[in-house]
């Protein structure tokens, strides 16, 4: 089956380097509304980038920004 995906052009969530918030949410068990307020209070943050008005988080460096958090 994973080859398949593979030819269709489908990349597996856990090995795309930025997702939506809609993404993000289903993948980091996280609230739309949440996330979206994350990344309105850290603009700067070098996990966001701005499509735009479309917000992506950076994967991996969202991850690390999680890591670190101790309220989410």
């Amino acid at each position: 089956m994973e080859k398949e995906e593979v030819e269709k052009g489908v990349i597996p969530v856990w090995k795309r380097y930025a997702l939506t918030i809609a993404e993000a949410a289903d993948y980091y068990h996280i609230g739309e509304n949440k996330l979206r307020m994350i990344a309105e209070e850290h603009p700067q943050a070098d996990f966001i980038i701005m499509n735009g008005n479309r917000i992506l988080l950076k994967r991996q460096k969202f991850e690390e920004f999680l890591d670190n958090a101790t309220v989410v």
